[in-house]
């Protein structure tokens, strides 16, 4: 199951137009600041990670959540 997860989201990020050596940094980025808080609407998940230098990705709820739903796998 893992490793279909983990398929799944690197297709979608590279969709979103990340390279494949971008992409852990990118999960990093957008598990690191939210970690505290669940509770962050996705405009504002988005306004964090462009504060962080990824202005031309925008995180959808999909993905998230397959971010989300890969690191419990792993976990």
């Amino acid at each position: 199951m893992l490793e279909q997860l983990t398929e799944i989201l690197i297709q979608r990020l590279e969709e979103k137009g990340l390279a494949p050596d971008q992409i852990h940094r990118f999960i990093r980025d957008v598990t690191n600041p939210f970690s505290d808080d669940h509770d962050i609407d996705l405009e504002e998940r988005n306004r964090q990670l462009h504060l962080l230098g990824w202005e031309g990705i925008e995180l959808d709820d999909h993905t998230f959540q397959l971010i989300r739903a890969s690191l419990e796998a792993e976990a």
